[in-house]
């Protein structure tokens, strides 16, 4: 049996917002952006070079308790894991860019990490692994 997970629905307060946050500022490509109808579009982004990895499906708010989860889908824990070739060339683009981040870059066995919010306030690990 093969199978992968092709998406998480990353709740969001716009689309065009989200869509520009993440292509712009994080430097995400846009797999698809397709009109559903009623204001409903099927938009998805993920890191540039991922290939058929998992990619993230920005899920626009449409109830009081979705949008009550915009920021905050984990409850304050880190939410999402962005893995890098290149650390200190993305961490200062991303610094310069205007990314927001909770701490200072930290070593730990696995690599250089640092945790960084998302223009919604979602944490996200990013984190380059330590070479072989």
């Amino acid at each position: 049996m093969n199978q992968f997970i092709s998406a998480i629905a990353l709740v969001v307060r716009d689309y065009d917002e989200a869509l520009t946050y993440y292509t712009q500022t994080l430097g995400f490509e846009c797999l698809e952006d397709t009109p559903l109808g009623n204001g409903k579009r099927w938009v998805r982004v993920a890191p540039r070079g991922s290939g058929l990895g998992t990619a993230l499906l920005l899920a626009k708010a449409t109830t009081p308790e979705q949008v009550s989860a915009i920021g905050n889908q984990t409850g304050g824990r880190v939410f999402l894991f962005l893995h890098t070739d290149d650390f200190w060339r993305d961490y200062n683009a991303y610094k310069a860019r205007g990314v927001t981040f909770t701490e200072e870059p930290r070593e730990e066995e696995y690599g250089t990490v640092v945790v960084f919010k998302d223009v919604y306030g979602n944490k996200w690990d990013f984190i380059g692994l330590r070479k072989a």
